[in-house]
């Protein structure tokens, strides 16, 4: 998703750094120096407006240590190139990997921020070429940039749609090769698409075909954004409409409930 950290969120979340890393988790801050599952992934991962995300409810069924490394607003360029996160994958029993968007991703066409895998850095200029009648200055969030080639070129922007996703697929067996060990995808499939498409953004089930023979499992889980049924949120007074866009409560008990006995299986 591509909001901002609200500074009016009204749950702590405890922020977190492991090692040397820039990046910033939900905390409580785990030790790692004990058997523990290390869960990687973006928003929905992180629990935002949620007091307990389903890495919370999961860690309670193992009663084993859940590393919540899910970061808001991230793609695959955040964790991939951060050398403590994939230490701690790497160490981990089990690491559940979610299925994220392509679009949050450097490539051929464009640059995002290395961290801020939502921030739009700058067109490459084959991307210019292609579509020469649009401004790119205008942009500063890749969502923003991509809705606006769609709707431009609706046969143009498949060429970005394409190398998206080649570069997704390329991207996430290097991920998973670079843990080299035990990994459970998680693909959280959205029940209705909207604007760019149903989330993960331009993930088909080929792509996750692909890449899930090094993998012991693929746990599929259809979810729904909160909308109006914000029952058992935390959300602030000017905060309604972001977290109608988030997973709610009932979702992250799905999703916890969904993982809970592949990853007894596995462990």
């Amino acid at each position: 998703m591509s909001y901002a950290a609200s500074r009016v969120d009204m749950l702590g979340y405890d922020p977190c750094r492991y090692g040397l890393s820039k990046l910033v988790f939900r905390g409580p801050k785990k030790d790692p120096a004990d058997a523990y599952v290390a869960m990687i992934g973006g928003t929905e991962t992180y629990g935002r407006f949620v007091a307990t995300p389903f890495s919370d409810l999961v860690e309670r069924a193992l009663d084993m240590p859940v590393i919540n490394l899910g970061c808001q607003n991230a793609g695959l360029d955040a964790f991939l190139y951060d050398s403590d996160v994939m230490a701690l994958a790497k160490g981990a029993r089990m690491t559940v990997v979610q299925v994220m968007g392509a679009q949050y991703m450097s490539n051929r066409y464009y640059r995002v921020h290395p961290r801020r895998n939502d921030r739009f850095l700058g067109p490459s200029e084959t991307l210019k070429t292609i579509f020469r009648e649009v401004d790119f200055t205008d942009f500063s969030f890749v969502r923003h940039m991509l809705s606006t080639l769609q709707m431009v070129s609706p046969e143009r922007f498949g060429l970005i749609r394409s190398e998206m996703q080649q570069a997704w697929v390329a991207r996430m067996k290097l991920l998973l090769g670079t843990i080299d060990g035990p990994v459970i995808l998680l693909w959280l499939k959205d029940a209705v698409p909207v604007g760019l498409g149903a989330e993960p953004l331009f993930i088909g089930a080929d792509m996750v075909q692909d890449v899930a023979d090094t993998a012991q499992a693929v746990v599929e889980v259809s979810v729904a954004r909160a909308g109006e049924n914000q029952e058992g949120m935390v959300v602030g007074p000017t905060e309604g409409a972001i977290a109608a866009e988030m997973l709610g409560v009932s979702a992250h008990q799905a999703i916890a409930s969904a993982l809970q006995p592949v990853l007894k299986d596995h462990l």
